[in-house]
């Protein structure tokens, strides 16, 4: 075992070393806090231009000490103590606290929650583009409480529209957009109770590819539902739960296929080789499913069949941007939340550091002028790092202290329940002996659970471009789409952007005029 005061020591040394003698000058501190100050003073001139573009990046389960522990670990992976660098969503000039409850649960799910930043109206945990009248899993509530999305309203307006996520296609998060389901776990008709199908509805796959049939761009993974049940997967061809699951028989990749025009350019590919190797200028549609699941962790991903959700953005971007009435792309690091669930602190992070490069990318490709990039989660998790950490001590290291309960060290980031809950011999796992820095360690929780839960409390809303501005305090998260179409003149809420121009509609970059919004319930 390691001696607590070496643990000490070691620490208090690195520190030591890794202060910039910078920091040691007051004149640094208050030289950065009169240019902030002077950043600050410069956004009394509003962004009021028509938002061309709407970007909404969507950190699954990215709670604020997620988003702090992730800043930590960029720094730290570019060889500074890393608390004072800063993630790109650091830089957007506005930022709001979103209330993330469903109308049927305090701490929520990914489902109730997608609905109220997409569709602008707060729904049960569990189901997908409805509104509260639907009883998750009751397939004969649905009909006649479907709302739809501000993908739909992008759409509906002549914009390009795309979905881009980490997790399948047909996930809660990319499902709010284009799906109306009772219950989240509908992927295919596989999953779904017989009398949901004999009822009538149908699976969220099969809604991916009906519903909106023209979205110009789908990347994700997922391929597993699109093909008939046993269908051997083109990747994983010995693996039994690769293969497809659909026991309609219907290969939804051709009905894709089937559905755009003949003139249009339209290709479905499933590896980062033949993404890479495509043409974005001259791409109409694009189908991407790289895995039958989930895609890979970023530490784990297959650099030759899996792209980087950096790379899946970029490309996506190049094509919708050729739509000149502009695009809505929904961008999701999903896997931030299924690291969070599993315990494994470092994946869930790196997944997040992933997710902020592609926010800086997107950022290069477009302009605040005539764009509007709204940041936020749908929910945030039960994980904490704390313990007195000295400056630069690792993000995934230990705390300077042991307990004085038990005697024994801890990890700074530590879980408030899920699977790292260990016990040998009646006392506290002694993580001295364990490789706590590895990718796939559980980090310690208090409460023994096979998933670790989400949290409860509000979660961070970032926003640059036209109208951000109205992203401020602590609102309800369905006001997020709401803010998102008033920018955009998309949507039932456009009497403001009558007069922006002489024939009555507005033009890219035309200033809007600011009047109320309507009220927040009602339903596109």
């Amino acid at each position: 075992m390691i001696s607590p005061f070496l643990l000490l020591t070691f620490s208090t040394c690195l520190t030591s070393s890794l202060v910039p003698e910078k920091e040691k000058d007051p004149k640094y501190w208050r030289d950065q806090a009169q240019q902030t100050l002077r950043n600050a003073l410069s956004l009394q001139n509003l962004n009021t231009n028509v938002a061309k573009n709407v970007i909404l990046f969507l950190g699954d389960g990215m709670g604020i000490s997620t988003v702090t522990a992730a800043r930590i670990l960029k720094g730290q992976l570019h060889h500074s103590p890393g608390e004072e660098t800063r993630l790109e969503m650091d830089k957007f000039p506005y930022v709001a606290l979103s209330k993330t409850y469903n109308t049927d649960a305090q701490v929520p799910d990914s489902a109730g929650t997608g609905t109220a930043y997409l569709c602008g109206v707060k729904a049960n945990e569990g189901t997908l583009g409805v509104s509260a009248a639907v009883q998750r899993g009751q397939c004969n509530t649905t009909q006649g409480n479907e709302v739809t999305s501000i993908l739909r309203w992008a759409k509906e307006a002549g914009k390009s529209v795309g979905i881009v996520t980490t997790t399948r296609v047909n996930h809660a998060t990319p499902s709010a957009a284009y799906a109306h389901s009772a219950d989240r776990d509908w992927y295919s008709d596989n999953e779904m109770p017989p009398e949901a199908l004999s009822q009538g509805c149908k699976d969220i796959a099969y809604q991916l590819m009906h519903n909106i049939k023209d979205i110009e761009v789908i990347m994700g993974g997922g391929r597993k539902y699109m093909f008939p049940k046993n269908r051997t997967d083109v990747e994983h061809k010995t693996d039994e739960k690769s293969r497809g699951t659909r026991l309609d028989g219907l290969n939804l990749i051709d009905i894709w296929k089937s559905f755009k025009p003949r003139h249009k350019h339209s290709h479905y590919v499933w590896n980062r080789t033949e993404l890479l190797a495509l043409d974005p200028h001259t791409v109409d549609y694009l189908l991407g499913l790289f895995e039958p699941g989930d895609l890979q962790y970023e530490l784990n991903r297959n650099n030759v069949t899996d792209p980087s959700l950096s790379e899946m953005v970029e490309t996506a971007i190049k094509i919708l941007s050729k739509n000149p009435k502009g695009f809505f792309l929904l961008v999701e690091g999903g896997r931030i939340d299924h690291g969070h669930h599993e315990s494994k602190a470092k994946q869930a992070l790196h997944e997040t550091v992933e997710m902020d490069q592609a926010i800086g990318l997107a950022g290069s490709m477009t302009s605040p002028e005539d764009t509007l990039t709204v940041i936020t989660a749908d929910h945030s998790h039960v994980f904490t790092f704390g313990g007195y950490t000295h400056r630069g001590n690792s993000i995934f290291g230990l705390a300077p202290m042991v307990s004085d309960m038990d005697r024994k060290p801890f990890t700074a980031i530590l879980y408030g329940n899920g699977p790292g809950f260990r016990v040998m011999g009646s006392e506290r796992e002694n993580i001295s002996v364990v490789d706590y820095a590895h990718k796939n360690y559980q980090a310690q929780s208090a409460v023994p659970l096979h998933q670790e839960t989400h949290g409860g409390e509000d979660v961070a809303v970032f926003a640059k471009g036209p109208m951000a501005h109205l992203l401020h305090g602590v609102h309800e998260q369905n006001y997020i789409p709401h803010v998102m179409a008033y920018a955009a003149c998309i949507g039932a809420n456009r009497d403001h952007c009558a007069s922006a121009n002489s024939a009555g509609s507005p033009s890219p970059g035309s200033p809007l005029l600011l009047l109320p919004l309507l009220p927040l319930g009602i339903l596109f």
